[in-house]
């Protein structure tokens, strides 16, 4: 007596002998043959017609790639991978054509024996195809002349060999479900194996994914001036692991592609334009007239040199000055435009300044001194009294009678004496 959890036990599968099948496939095949021999003739002729046909296609897609203005488009990715059909999967994807119309009344023993031959050629042909379109799509993005030459281009096998484990995989796995075979446990272990080997090289392939990923979406390209982080610098290689970036300061700087892709990026050569701002610090007794007018000046010094003017006027109460801010646009991306834009606008608001008798502020501080009643006096003596060019008489000192010859100093006795034979 059995219970619901309890598990059939399957009766032994019994495996025929391989020359017993075969003679088996041999008789069913002659005996067909024999009595459909005119439909066989139709089916080999149009299975023929599709091998050529296909043949053709290929041939095209050949012509389609060595042409030189069409070889360097997505169209060329899909040509290339046309082109490495094999002739075996061209017969036998017109023999499974011809047999799925079953004009022919084909056996089941022959119609199964196609089936099986053609699970494993479109499996096979299938990988081929996947490797070709994902390696053509990634030469696609090297090819560009900023990538020319780099490691990236030069790991191409590397690369090749990594896709082709990866799709030849996947088919095997794919072909062997189709005929049948239980893959869970294939790929549970593969599974395993795989996230095994990804973490011991996680470190490797983060920099190698983001190599691809710099190479596919492009945040930037060799020779492109970037800031990242609280560095800036000029991008020299873009490798597989690793990033090399030439200071401004002169010194190359090698970053890995992860840390790099992590980090805010700014790239200065995709700019339109470089902004300039300039801080003017007008002292606090500017007319108030001189203010108003003091932006449209600014607009025309922008202007006269060739900049694109953006804004300027007042922005707040400084310490010791009024602060106008003014804002233009060099021409440009480039960094020594900007430069020379910056310096030449500059000295040209300087020139206008003084020419309007405009002074800037700068940072100042008045000391005040009380007199004992809390009296505000000045910190130091009438000049008048005392001109630069004479040195004034020191003024009598009398000393207390409690407190000579205790502590006054002998110039201090001197004036005391002289006082008391007057």
């Amino acid at each position: 007596m059995t219970t619901k959890n309890s598990t059939a036990i399957l009766p032994p599968i019994r495996v025929q002998d391989f020359d017993e099948q075969l003679r088996s496939l041999i008789s069913t095949t002659y005996r067909w043959a024999a009595t459909h021999w005119l439909q066989l003739i139709v089916a080999i002729a149009v299975a023929s017609a599709l091998v050529v046909a296909m043949h053709f296609v290929r041939r095209l897609a050949r012509k389609y790639c060595a042409h030189p203005s069409l070889s360097r488009r997505w169209g060329a990715i899909v040509a290339r991978a046309m082109v490495a059909t094999g002739n075996t999967f061209m017969v036998i994807a017109a023999v499974k054509l011809v047999s799925a119309a079953n004009f022919t009344d084909t056996p089941q023993d022959v119609r199964a024996t196609i089936n099986f031959i053609w699970i494993l050629t479109a499996g096979y042909q299938g990988a081929i195809w996947a490797r070709e379109i994902i390696i053509g799509a990634i030469e696609y993005r090297t090819a560009d002349e900023h990538y020319s030459g780099e490691a990236i281009g030069s790991a191409m096998g590397i690369i090749r060999i990594l896709v082709g484990f990866a799709v030849f995989a996947i088919a095997a796995i794919v072909v062997l479900d189709n005929l049948g075979v239980n893959v869970t446990g294939l790929i549970a272990g593969l599974g395993v194996g795989g996230i095994a080997i990804g973490l011991a090289a996680q470190g490797i392939f983060a920099d190698l994914f983001a190599a691809l990923a710099i190479i596919f979406d492009r945040p930037f390209r060799r020779g492109d001036a970037i800031s990242y982080d609280k560095s800036s610098g000029t991008v020299e290689a873009i490798g597989l692991k690793s990033t090399r970036i030439r200071g401004v300061t002169g010194e190359e700087r090698i970053v890995a592609n992860k840390q790099l892709l992590e980090k805010e990026i700014i790239n200065n050569t995709q700019r339109d334009y470089r902004r300039i701002v300039f801080t003017l610090g007008l002292v606090q007794w500017t007319p108030i007239e001189t203010l108003e007018a003091l932006p449209t000046m600014i607009k025309e010094v922008v202007e006269a040199r060739g900049m694109t003017f953006v804004r300027a006027g007042f922005t707040t109460f400084g310490a010791s000055s009024y602060d106008f801010d003014v804002e233009f646009d060099s021409p440009s991306a480039a960094f020594q435009e900007f430069y020379d834009a910056r310096h030449t606008v500059g000295l040209a608001i300087i020139r206008c300044l003084n020419e309007a008798g405009i002074s800037l502020a700068y940072p100042t501080q008045t000391s005040f001194t009380a007199a004992p009643d809390g009296e505000m006096v000045l910190p130091y003596a009438a000049a008048d009294a005392h001109p630069a060019t004479e040195k004034p008489e020191p003024a009598p000192v009398h000393v207390p009678a409690n407190r000579q010859g205790t502590g006054a100093t002998p110039s201090d006795s001197a004036v005391d004496g002289d006082s008391g034979h007057s």
